[in-house]
Protein backbone atom coordinates (compact mmCIF):
# COMPACT_ATOMS: atom_id res chain seq x y z
CA UNK A 1 0.00 0.00 0.00
CA UNK A 2 1.69 3.43 -1.30
CA UNK A 3 0.34 6.87 0.25
CA UNK A 4 -1.99 7.05 -2.24
CA UNK A 5 -3.91 4.17 -1.08
CA UNK A 6 -4.30 5.41 2.30
CA UNK A 7 -6.92 7.47 1.02
CA UNK A 8 -8.83 4.48 0.58
CA UNK A 9 -9.44 4.09 4.36
CA UNK A 10 -12.52 5.84 5.45
CA UNK A 11 -12.20 8.97 8.07
CA UNK A 12 -15.10 7.80 9.63
CA UNK A 13 -13.34 4.31 10.54
CA UNK A 14 -10.46 6.53 11.87
CA UNK A 15 -12.40 8.39 13.54
CA UNK A 16 -14.30 5.81 14.88
CA UNK A 17 -11.26 4.42 16.25
CA UNK A 18 -10.63 8.15 17.99
CA UNK A 19 -14.29 8.43 19.62
CA UNK A 20 -13.73 5.17 21.10
CA UNK A 21 -10.69 5.86 22.89
CA UNK A 22 -11.91 9.13 24.29
CA UNK A 23 -15.40 7.09 24.98
CA UNK A 24 -13.28 4.52 26.97
CA UNK A 25 -11.28 7.07 28.91
CA UNK A 26 -13.98 8.84 30.12
CA UNK A 27 -15.11 5.39 31.59
CA UNK A 28 -11.38 5.64 33.20
CA UNK A 29 -10.53 2.58 31.24
CA UNK A 30 -8.00 4.16 29.38
CA UNK A 31 -6.69 7.14 31.65
CA UNK A 32 -3.17 9.25 29.86
CA UNK A 33 -1.72 7.37 27.03
CA UNK A 34 -2.57 3.89 28.19
CA UNK A 35 -4.53 1.85 26.41
CA UNK A 36 -5.34 0.56 22.78
CA UNK A 37 -7.42 -0.24 19.87
CA UNK A 38 -7.08 -1.35 16.57
CA UNK A 39 -9.77 -2.36 13.72
CA UNK A 40 -8.63 -4.26 10.35
CA UNK A 41 -8.87 -3.06 7.34
CA UNK A 42 -8.56 -5.17 4.80
CA UNK A 43 -4.75 -6.69 4.73
CA UNK A 44 -4.23 -3.76 7.14
CA UNK A 45 -4.42 -2.68 10.69
CA UNK A 46 -5.50 0.72 12.01
CA UNK A 47 -4.55 0.85 14.95
CA UNK A 48 -4.15 4.25 17.79
CA UNK A 49 -1.01 5.79 18.00
CA UNK A 50 1.83 5.79 20.54
CA UNK A 51 1.67 8.24 23.10
CA UNK A 52 -1.54 9.54 22.09
CA UNK A 53 -3.59 11.08 25.10
CA UNK A 54 -6.90 8.79 24.64
CA UNK A 55 -9.27 11.79 26.57
CA UNK A 56 -8.16 13.90 23.47
CA UNK A 57 -7.33 11.73 20.48
CA UNK A 58 -8.79 12.30 17.38
CA UNK A 59 -8.34 10.39 13.83
CA UNK A 60 -4.93 11.76 13.19
CA UNK A 61 -3.55 9.72 16.18
CA UNK A 62 -4.06 6.84 14.21
CA UNK A 63 -1.93 4.57 11.98
CA UNK A 64 -2.24 2.18 9.35
CA UNK A 65 0.18 -1.08 9.33
CA UNK A 66 0.44 -4.08 7.90
CA UNK A 67 -1.15 -6.92 9.37
CA UNK A 68 1.36 -9.27 8.76
CA UNK A 69 4.65 -7.49 10.48
CA UNK A 70 3.15 -4.94 11.77
CA UNK A 71 5.50 -2.62 9.23
CA UNK A 72 3.97 1.43 8.96
CA UNK A 73 2.67 1.86 5.54
CA UNK A 74 4.40 4.52 2.95
CA UNK A 75 2.67 8.08 4.26
CA UNK A 76 2.05 7.18 7.98
CA UNK A 77 3.98 9.50 9.81
CA UNK A 78 2.94 8.57 13.56
CA UNK A 79 4.58 5.68 14.96
CA UNK A 80 2.04 2.59 16.15
CA UNK A 81 0.99 1.78 19.44
CA UNK A 82 3.47 -0.55 21.62
CA UNK A 83 1.33 -3.29 22.03
CA UNK A 84 0.95 -3.67 17.83
CA UNK A 85 2.31 -7.23 18.28
CA UNK A 86 -0.21 -8.53 20.83
CA UNK A 87 -3.40 -6.95 18.55
CA UNK A 88 -1.58 -8.87 15.31
CA UNK A 89 -1.70 -12.46 17.14
CA UNK A 90 -5.11 -12.10 17.41
CA UNK A 91 -5.84 -10.74 13.49
CA UNK A 92 -3.22 -13.60 12.58
CA UNK A 93 -5.04 -16.33 14.58
CA UNK A 94 -8.69 -15.62 14.20
CA UNK A 95 -9.83 -14.86 10.72
CA UNK A 96 -13.34 -13.35 11.75
CA UNK A 97 -11.42 -10.85 14.33
CA UNK A 98 -12.15 -7.28 12.83
CA UNK A 99 -11.19 -5.41 16.16
CA UNK A 100 -9.26 -5.79 19.24
CA UNK A 101 -9.15 -3.14 22.18
CA UNK A 102 -6.70 -3.46 25.20
CA UNK A 103 -7.34 -1.53 28.06
CA UNK A 104 -6.51 -1.14 31.81
CA UNK A 105 -10.14 -1.32 33.18
CA UNK A 106 -9.77 -1.08 37.14
CA UNK A 107 -11.75 -4.24 37.70
CA UNK A 108 -9.97 -6.71 35.23
CA UNK A 109 -6.70 -5.30 36.47
CA UNK A 110 -6.97 -5.59 39.77
CA UNK A 111 -8.25 -9.26 39.48
CA UNK A 112 -4.66 -9.89 37.18
CA UNK A 113 -3.10 -8.23 39.79
CA UNK A 114 -3.58 -10.55 42.75
CA UNK A 115 -0.55 -12.35 44.46
CA UNK A 116 -1.51 -15.69 42.64
CA UNK A 117 -0.70 -14.29 39.22
CA UNK A 118 2.47 -13.36 39.92
CA UNK A 119 4.19 -16.94 38.36
CA UNK A 120 7.81 -16.10 37.46
CA UNK A 121 7.12 -17.48 33.76
CA UNK A 122 5.09 -20.22 35.15
CA UNK A 123 2.97 -20.38 31.99
CA UNK A 124 -0.78 -19.34 31.30
CA UNK A 125 -3.03 -19.48 34.16
CA UNK A 126 -6.70 -18.29 34.41
CA UNK A 127 -9.20 -17.06 36.29
CA UNK A 128 -12.77 -19.52 35.85
CA UNK A 129 -16.34 -17.68 35.72
CA UNK A 130 -18.73 -20.23 36.30
CA UNK A 131 -22.99 -20.01 35.87
CA UNK A 132 -22.72 -16.19 35.76
CA UNK A 133 -25.72 -15.01 33.97
CA UNK A 134 -23.57 -12.14 32.84
CA UNK A 135 -21.50 -14.49 30.46
CA UNK A 136 -23.79 -14.63 28.01
CA UNK A 137 -22.76 -11.41 26.56
CA UNK A 138 -19.16 -12.39 25.46
CA UNK A 139 -20.76 -15.41 22.74
CA UNK A 140 -19.37 -18.00 23.73
CA UNK A 141 -20.43 -21.68 23.35
CA UNK A 142 -20.27 -22.23 26.91
CA UNK A 143 -21.32 -19.69 28.92
CA UNK A 144 -21.60 -21.54 31.66
CA UNK A 145 -18.06 -21.85 32.38
CA UNK A 146 -16.08 -19.40 31.21
CA UNK A 147 -12.33 -19.43 31.03
CA UNK A 148 -10.48 -16.24 30.72
CA UNK A 149 -6.75 -16.85 30.55
CA UNK A 150 -4.10 -14.62 32.37
CA UNK A 151 -0.61 -13.73 30.39
CA UNK A 152 2.75 -13.44 32.35
CA UNK A 153 3.73 -9.56 31.90
CA UNK A 154 6.95 -10.11 30.34
CA UNK A 155 9.17 -6.71 29.85
CA UNK A 156 9.41 -7.65 25.77
CA UNK A 157 5.54 -6.39 24.01
CA UNK A 158 6.68 -9.83 21.38
CA UNK A 159 7.43 -11.97 23.73
CA UNK A 160 3.55 -11.36 25.26
CA UNK A 161 2.25 -11.72 21.68
CA UNK A 162 4.19 -14.97 21.02
CA UNK A 163 2.65 -16.27 24.15
CA UNK A 164 -0.76 -14.88 23.17
CA UNK A 165 -0.57 -16.72 19.52
CA UNK A 166 0.30 -19.54 21.11
CA UNK A 167 -2.72 -20.05 23.09
CA UNK A 168 -5.12 -18.59 20.20
CA UNK A 169 -4.05 -21.22 18.29
CA UNK A 170 -4.93 -23.81 20.40
CA UNK A 171 -7.97 -22.16 21.57
CA UNK A 172 -11.18 -22.10 19.14
CA UNK A 173 -12.43 -18.50 18.36
CA UNK A 174 -15.68 -19.59 20.56
CA UNK A 175 -14.10 -20.67 23.37
CA UNK A 176 -12.27 -16.90 23.74
CA UNK A 177 -13.28 -13.70 23.58
CA UNK A 178 -10.76 -12.00 25.41
CA UNK A 179 -7.67 -12.17 28.00
CA UNK A 180 -6.06 -10.50 30.73
CA UNK A 181 -2.15 -9.67 31.69
CA UNK A 182 -0.91 -9.84 35.21
CA UNK A 183 -0.80 -6.27 36.55
CA UNK A 184 -1.14 -4.71 33.09
CA UNK A 185 -5.11 -5.02 31.74
CA UNK A 186 -7.31 -6.70 29.82
CA UNK A 187 -7.94 -7.25 25.92
CA UNK A 188 -10.86 -8.40 23.80
CA UNK A 189 -11.67 -9.32 20.39
CA UNK A 190 -14.68 -8.74 18.24
CA UNK A 191 -16.35 -9.09 14.62
CA UNK A 192 -15.82 -5.28 14.61
CA UNK A 193 -15.65 -2.80 17.11
CA UNK A 194 -18.67 -2.22 18.85
CA UNK A 195 -18.42 -6.21 19.80
CA UNK A 196 -14.97 -6.28 21.04
CA UNK A 197 -16.19 -3.26 23.41
CA UNK A 198 -19.29 -5.28 24.40
CA UNK A 199 -17.33 -8.30 25.06
CA UNK A 200 -14.92 -5.70 27.43
CA UNK A 201 -17.72 -4.54 29.18
CA UNK A 202 -18.94 -8.03 30.38
CA UNK A 203 -15.17 -9.43 30.89
CA UNK A 204 -15.11 -6.01 33.42
CA UNK A 205 -18.26 -6.69 34.68
CA UNK A 206 -17.53 -10.63 35.14
CA UNK A 207 -13.98 -9.30 36.98
CA UNK A 208 -15.99 -7.04 39.51
CA UNK A 209 -18.71 -9.62 40.38
CA UNK A 210 -15.64 -12.03 40.86
CA UNK A 211 -13.80 -9.55 43.70
CA UNK A 212 -17.06 -8.40 45.44
CA UNK A 213 -17.86 -11.89 45.60
CA UNK A 214 -14.64 -13.49 46.24
CA UNK A 215 -12.04 -10.81 46.91
CA UNK A 216 -8.74 -12.26 46.87
CA UNK A 217 -9.50 -15.75 47.00
CA UNK A 218 -10.63 -15.80 43.28
CA UNK A 219 -10.77 -18.65 41.84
Amino acid sequence: MNSADLETVPATLREHVAHMCRQLYGRGWMEGTSGNISVRSGDAVLISASGCAKGTVDRRDTVLVNAGDGSRFTGETRRPSAETAVHLAFYREYEDCGAVIHAHAPYSTALASLPRFHRAGQGVAHVEFVDMELAKGLGLDDPSHVRVPVFVNWPEVRRIAADVGAFLRASPPRATAGLLIERHGVTTWGRDLDHARNRLECVEALCRLSLLMHGSTTI
